[in-house]
């Protein structure tokens, strides 16, 4: 398809202008005209886009890409060589951060939420991005740990006490662990998000909320590989999920 047809329809489901983010959504480096492959990954890495080229893709969807605010804007080293590997194949990089995280069907938080187990009642926050339901498995703060766990595939770290009843429950996926504040004041008995900070562990314990940090990478695989399926249903074009591990 049309690479300008593509972007059309990645528009159409995710809706950017809704959003105000922190990097461009959408085309941020131009290739081809035309997308015959399209490989999907959580962030733009130097992996990710060799591992377009090597399957002969001829664009590349993820959830991190280039040109954030405060960055340095300048093409220089690392940045320098991801553009340059980018242009050298002809491949397209299109990006969608907050659309993507907060997208009702096919987002990280929403897909997040079915791999846990989590009925979702609403959606809160900063634009929409803090979730909260409940759990449907029930048990400890140790016990969600565990299962959180085994469903991502990665070891989460918790916060607060172990033997804490688990019913109520908020997330939001990535680096959100200034939400914890606002999931406290809902009401619920744990957070998951992606990433922790030093301050995170006092309030879980005098709060009496779990805080469960699950990874970053770990909890926004999801939402980029159900938009690549959905492009892939709507345009019958391949689409291949490339997941490069990162352990944060």
């Amino acid at each position: 398809m049309e690479l300008k047809a593509l972007l059309g329809s990645l528009d159409e489901i995710l809706e950017p202008w809704r959003y105000k983010d922190y990097a461009p959504n959408g085309l941020q480096v131009e290739g081809g005209p035309a997308v015959r492959k399209l490989v999907t990954g959580v962030t733009a890495s130097q992996a990710l886009i060799e591992a377009a080229a090597s399957r002969g893709a001829d664009a590349v969807l993820v959830h991190h890409g280039y040109f954030w605010k405060g960055e340095d804007a300048r093409i220089c080293g690392m940045k320098r060589q991801r553009v340059k590997t980018l242009l050298e194949h002809d491949l397209s990089l299109l990006a969608y951060h907050l659309p993507l995280d907060a997208h009702p069907e096919l987002g990280n938080n929403a897909m997040l939420g079915k791999v846990l187990d989590l009925d979702a009642l609403g959606q809160g926050g900063e634009q929409g991005l803090l979730w909260h339901g409940s759990w449907r498995g029930g048990g400890r703060a140790v016990d969600f740990r565990e299962h959180v766990s085994a469903r991502l595939g990665r070891e989460a770290l918790l916060l607060g006490r172990a033997d804490k009843p688990i019913s109520r429950v908020a997330w939001c996926t990535g680096g959100a662990q200034s939400f914890f504040a606002e999931a406290i004041d809902l009401g619920v008995d744990a957070f998951i998000t992606g990433e922790a900070s030093e301050q995170n562990h006092h309030m879980a314990m005098e709060c009496d909320v779990a805080f469960i940090a699950a990874g970053h990478h770990a909890t926004e695989r999801f939402g980029i590989k159900a938009l690549g399926e959905r492009v892939a249903q709507l345009h019958g074009i391949s689409v291949e999920f490339v997941d490069i591990s990162n352990p944060v």
